[in-house]
């Protein structure tokens, strides 16, 4: 009885890592039910790995969040032969907890400046598109709609929206010049609300 308990054990954790692995194949097509399957299953995991490394709740939160987007655009990049599910979503919400310790050492050295143009704006009685999509009025069209972006868009567009991050801090998180930044950003949502004007659903 007691040695069949190891080897049940492992039986369990092949088959929940197979599980696992399949949840981020269906991510990398855009699953959305698959993305909150997986999420449900690993972030308490992943909350603790990021709370150990940040020692600061609301931190880990963002950092975890931030993370979540990274899978979602990334997925496809898991090779199972490589790393098990879980070693491979830990090692982004590592690293982008490592990232945040180094922005928050050049925050304390270096003065915050105002950047050369003004940062992502809207007029105060028009929804933005991604609060549009916060409030799933149509969410298949949305999904449609999100979809059209480029990558470098989405990316962007997430970060700044759901991280609240400025021009300047997303070119240093995505490692790419301000002007192409700028650029995503500014043409992705032109393009995002474009498509929810055709969709109707703005209001």
């Amino acid at each position: 009885m007691n040695d069949a308990a190891p080897g049940a054990a492992r039986i369990a954790a092949a088959e929940r890592s197979t599980g696992l692995a399949t949840l981020l194949a269906r991510v990398a097509l855009a699953d959305q039910r698959a993305f909150e399957e997986l999420y449900r299953l690993t972030a308490p995991h992943l909350y603790g790995v990021a709370l150990r490394i940040l020692r600061n709740a609301p931190a880990a939160e963002e950092i975890l969040q931030e993370a979540w987007v990274s899978v979602w655009h990334h997925a496809g990049s898991y090779d199972a032969a490589k790393s098990q599910p879980v070693t491979w979503l830990t090692s982004i919400v590592r690293n982008r907890s490592l990232d945040h310790l180094r922005r928050r050492e050049i925050d304390v050295v270096t003065p915050d400046g105002d950047d050369d143009a003004p940062e992502i704006e809207f007029p105060a009685d028009d929804p933005t598109p991604v609060e549009l999509l916060l409030e799933g009025a149509d969410a298949r069209s949305l999904r449609d709609c999100v979809d059209t972006l480029e990558a470098g868009q989405k990316q962007a567009i997430a970060l700044a929206f759901f991280q609240g991050l400025s021009h300047a801090e997303l070119a240093q998180h995505l490692r790419e010049p301000l002007g192409t930044v700028k650029s995503w950003v500014r043409r992705g949502l032109e393009k995002l609300k474009r498509c929810l004007d055709g969709a109707g659903v703005t209001r």
